[in-house]
């Protein structure tokens, strides 16, 4: 199996070549079938908590959450990175955020991923400093809609575009081998890319902006009907053949002594 700074040299090679392609996964069975479809990158995010534990948003998500679920991934052996989301709360300082990205690689996370630009350079670089690869994310921050005022586009304004800016270079200062832009207008997240000396990925910013993009597995398969974020794209719907699946094998289900 290659290491993760060979998984990731890899990665690299294809930036400009081919899309990259990260998706979601929280467990095992899941993990494997999107390694053996291709995928790049696996990421273990703290979505599970509404896409698997039925939380309204990340922030209830906590680091045993994150553990449990990124070593049933991590059983899957699988040749793309497994990148593992660090919750809320559990990178507010340098010292934190090494003991909790340490914890995740413990389990089998072979790089981290935590929100935020310029306010976590400091995290970033003791992690990285440490030997541990980190996937940044700028742009909307799930973790913190409640303080940033919900889920909206983010770099509509030349202000917010300039900040946006900021935070790239900030985290690859750091060290981050990639970052996240999300929910971000397209034409910032271009520009960020054309500027970046790091992997863009981009969820909700646009096709084609960045050098890959991430999407929640649930969506791009229709396993949470519930909800669906408008620039999901979907190629599947598990939710209606689970549906019809299930009512099939109730409807054939006999009593004692009937044939």
């Amino acid at each position: 199996m290659l290491t993760a700074e060979e998984k990731i040299c890899a990665i690299r090679a294809c930036r400009g070549v081919k899309p990259i392609s990260q998706l979601t996964a929280y467990d095992y069975p899941t993990a494997r079938l999107l390694d053996e479809a291709g995928v790049d990158m696996l990421l273990v995010g703290d979505s599970l908590g509404m896409m698997v534990l039925g939380f309204p948003d990340t922030t209830s998500v906590t680091l045993q959450h994150m553990l449990h679920h990124t070593a049933a991934v991590a059983r899957a052996q699988t040749k793309a990175l497994l990148v593992a989301d660090m919750p809320i709360h559990t990178y507010d300082t340098p010292e934190q955020a090494l003991e909790s990205a340490r914890a995740l690689v413990e389990v089998g996370a072979e790089a981290v991923k935590l929100e935020g630009g310029c306010a976590v350079e400091p995290m970033i670089r003791a992690i990285v400093q440490a030997g541990i690869p980190v996937q940044a994310h700028i742009g909307l921050l799930p973790q913190h809609i409640k303080e940033d005022g919900g889920y909206r586009m983010r770099g509509k304004s030349e202000s917010e575009a300039h900040a946006l800016s900021d935070d790239l270079q900030a985290v690859t200062r750091a060290g981050a081998f990639s970052v996240v832009i999300e929910c971000t207008r397209a034409e910032v997240a271009a520009q960020l890319t054309a500027a970046a000396s790091v992997i863009t990925i981009g969820i909700g910013a646009g096709h084609g902006t960045c050098d890959g993009e991430v999407q929640v597995f649930h969506d791009l398969v229709r396993y949470f009907p519930w909800f669906t974020p408008r620039f999901a794209v979907q190629h599947a719907d598990l939710a209606d053949s689970i549906t019809s699946a299930t009512q099939k094998w109730i409807a054939g289900l006999l009593l004692p002594g009937q044939k």
